[in-house]
C-alpha cells in the first residue's frame, strides 16, 4: 500500500494523458471533503465542505479547505460536482464562489436547492446544472455519469468520471440500506455495469470501515421512536442534523400518530425542512407543523420541538437549552431525543449537553441507551460486497480518519485489490493515474483555513495558541512609563491579572525585581522599548513559574515620555 511521506515535495508536471487527483480535505478527518481532478490542464472539483471546530480551536466557527493550490487556476475549473447536501460536502462552496462566482455547480435537485438557499445569504446567484441518477454530462474533458446511492439525506449521488486516462468512481457518502424510507436504493446494477467497463480508480467512503457487518435499515428506528412517543408525558424535543430529512420524516410520522404538533427551531432547520417539504422530499400532514410561537397555547403533551445541536455545538439550540440560555426552558419530565451519531471529537461536548439537560429533569434518549440512530455510511460487510461488485484496479480510501482509511484499505486488499494498487493518502497528497496505475507523486498545501466571524483565513495557529493560553492560564499585563532620554522609570510598574488565579496584591513581591532589572538595563544603555518588554516578560514569567507553577500570557507595555 502506498502512503504519504512527510518529505514529499511539489508534484512534477502531470504526464500527458494522465489524470491527477488531489484531495484538499476529508482524508484524515471527518469533514471538509473536497477533491480536485485534473486532466488536460482543466479541473473538476467534487464536493467542497466544511469541518466543524473542536475544543482546541476556541472562537472558530468553521474550518475550510485550503484553496491555495487552485487559487491561481480558478479559470481552469469546469465545475463543482456536489454529491449530496450535507454541510461537510457543500458548506465551503460559498467561500470558493466568493473568489469566482461563475463556477458551475452540478448536483441533484435537493442538493442544489440547499446550496442555493445558503448562497442567497452570501448574495451569490450560482450557475447550476441539475442532474439525477442515470444522467451523463460532459463537463469539459470530464465525462460524468451519476449513480444513485443511499445515504442519510435524499438525492445523494456517486459520480463516475471518464477521461482518456481511465475511469474514476467517487462514491460520495453511501450505504446499502435494502429497505430505504424513500425506496431509493444504492444502484448496484449501475456499479456492476461500470465494473464491466473497468473502474481504474475507486474513491470509497471509509467512515464505517471499522464497523463489522451491515448498517441496520433506517426504518428500524420507527418502532423505537413510537415507544418513546408513547411513554412521553410532556414535551418531546428532538435534536438532529438540519439536513437529515429521513430522520425528520420519522419524527413527523410519530408525532402525527400520537396527536402532537411539531415546531422547527433554528434558522437552518426551518430553512432546510421548508425546502424539503416544498420539493416533496418531506411529507407533512396538514396542520402538523406549527410556528414555535404558538406552542404556548398547546398542552405540553401535544408538543414536539425539532432543533439542531445533536453534536453539542455551543451556539446550537439544544446546547443553549441545556445552559438555560434559550427561550425554551427545559422542565422536569421533558423528553429529549438525540437522533444522530457522535462525530469523532464531539463526545465531550455532547455528554456535557446531556448532563445539562438531565440536570433540569429531562429524560434524554440517545444512541447510547436506545436505537434512535443508524449510520449513513457503509459498514465493513457492505464495503466488501461493494468491492466485489466494482472490482477496481486501483483503490483510494477517502472520507475518514486515519484508522478508517487503513481499515478500508485492508477491506479492499481482502477482495483482491493488489497492495501496490491501494493508495492511502492525506489532505494535499497528489495521486496521479498514469497508464492504469495510481501512485503518489507529491504534495501541495492543504492546511486548515479558519472562519472566525467575518474573518476568513486571518486567524492562524499562533492566534489559536494564544487563545488556548488565555483560556487555560489567563493574562497578566505590566505597564511601565519610561523617560526616553535617560531610560529611568517614571511610572510603574503596574500589574493587572485576569483569569490567572493570582490576586493583584500578590505581585507586590515581584515589582522590586522588575524595577531592579529595568534599572540595570538602563545602566547598560539598553533603552529600546521592545528589548525592555522582553526583559519584563522574562522576569515576571520566571517569578510566576517559580511561585505558582503557571504560565499565563504576559503582556508588557512600555510607554516612552
Amino acid at each position: 500500500m502506498s502512503h504519504p511521506h512527510p518529505e514529499l515535495g511539489r508534484p512534477p508536471a502531470l504526464p500527458k494523458g494522465g489524470l491527477r487527483v488531489t484531495p484538499l480535505g476529508g482524508l484524515g478527518e471527518i469533514g471538509r471533503n473536497m477533491t480536485v481532478f485534473e486532466y488536460g490542464g482543466r479541473l473538476l472539483i467534487v464536493d467542497c465542505g466544511v469541518l466543524f471546530p473542536e475544543e482546541e480551536q476556541p472562537g472558530i466557527d468553521l474550518i475550510l479547505p485550503d484553496f491555495t493550490s487552485i487559487r491561481d487556476r480558478l479559470d481552469d475549473i469546469e465545475g463543482i460536482v456536489l454529491t449530496h447536501g450535507h454541510e461537510d460536502h457543500i458548506g465551503g462552496v460559498p467561500f470558493l464562489l466568493r473568489e469566482k462566482p461563475d463556477i458551475p455547480l452540478i448536483g441533484s435537485k435537493l442538493t442544489l436547492a440547499l446550496i442555493e438557499a445558503k448562497l442567497q445569504e452570501h448574495r451569490i446567484r450560482p450557475y447550476t446544472l441539475e442532474v439525477a441518477e442515470g444522467h451523463r454530462e460532459r463537463v469539459g474533458p470530464f465525462d460524468c455519469e451519476f449513480v444513485a446511492v443511499n445515504h442519510s439525506i435524499p438525492d445523494a449521488l456517486a459520480v463516475a468520471i471518464r477521461t482518456p486516462a481511465g475511469m474514476v468512481v467517487h462514491t460520495g457518502d453511501f450505504k446499502m440500506d435494502q429497505l430505504p424510507l424513500d425506496g431509493r436504493l444504492t444502484d448496484l446494477h449501475a456499479f456492476a455495469r461500470l465494473s464491466e467497463e473497468g473502474i481504474d480508480l475507486l474513491l470509497a467512503d471509509s467512515t464505517n470501515a471499522e464497523v463489522p457487518g451491515f448498517v441496520p435499515p433506517e426504518r428500524d428506528i420507527s418502532n423505537v421512536l413510537r415507544q418513546v412517543f408513547a411513554s412521553a408525558r410532556k414535551r418531546i424535543i428532538v435534536a438532529s442534523f438540519a439536513s437529515h430529512v429521513h430522520r425528520i420524516q420519522q419524527i413527523l410520522d410519530a408525532a402525527h400518530e400520537y396527536g402532537r404538533r411539531v415546531a422547527f427551531v433554528g434558522r437552518s432547520m426551518v430553512r432546510n425542512m421548508g425546502i424539503a417539504r416544498d420539493l416533496g422530499y418531506l411529507k407533512v400532514p396538514p396542520g402538523l407543523v406549527v410556528d414555535v410561537k404558538t406552542l404556548d397555547d398547546l398542552p405540553d403533551s401535544e408538543v414536539v420541538l425539532v432543533c439542531t445541536g445533536s453534536q453539542g455545538e455551543p451556539m446550537a439550540a439544544l446546547s443553549r437549552m441545556a445552559n438555560r440560555d434559550h427561550q425554551i426552558r427545559i422542565v422536569n419530565g421533558d423528553t429529549v431525543i438525540l437522533a444522530s451519531s457522535l462525530i469523532p471529537g464531539n463526545e465531550n461536548a455532547v455528554y456535557r449537553v446531556i448532563n445539562g439537560l438531565t440536570r433540569w429533569g429531562a429524560n434524554v434518549v440517545h444512541k447510547g441507551n436506545a436505537k434512535v440512530h443508524v449510520s449513513g455510511h457503509a459498514s465493513a460487510g457492505e464495503l466488501l460486497y461493494f468491492y466485489n461488485i466494482c472490482r477496481p484496479k486501483n483503490l483510494m480510501p477517502v472520507h475518514g480518519e486515519w484508522r478508517h482509511l487503513r481499515a478500508n484499505a485492508e477491506l479492499g486488499a481482502l477482495t483482491g485489490v493488489p497492495h501496490d494498487r491501494i493508495v492511502i493518502a492525506e489532505d494535499g497528497v497528489v495521486v496521479d493515474l498514469v497508464e492504469g496505475k495510481a501512485k503518489i507523486t507529491g504534495k501541495v498545501q492543504a492546511g486548515y483555513v479558519y472562519v472566525d466571524g467575518l474573518s476568513v483565513g486571518d486567524v492562524g495557529e499562533p492566534a489559536l495558541k494564544d487563545r488556548k493560553i488565555l483560556g487555560d492560564e489567563g493574562i497578566i499585563s505590566v505597564f511601565v512609563v519610561m523617560d526616553s532620554s535617560t531610560g529611568k522609570i517614571t511610572g510603574g510598574p503596574h500589574v493587572q491579572a485576569r483569569g490567572s488565579g493570582i490576586e493583584d496584591s500578590a505581585f507586590a513581591a515581584v515589582l522590586p525585581k522588575i524595577t531592579e532589572a529595568l534599572e540595570r538595563s538602563a545602566q547598560d544603555g539598553v533603552v529600546e522599548p521592545h528589548q525592555l518588554q522582553q526583559l519584563i516578560r522574562r522576569t515576571l514569567g520566571k517569578w510566576v513559574s517559580d511561585t505558582y507553577r503557571r504560565r499565563p500570557m504576559i503582556l508588557p507595555v512600555v510607554v516612552e515620555v
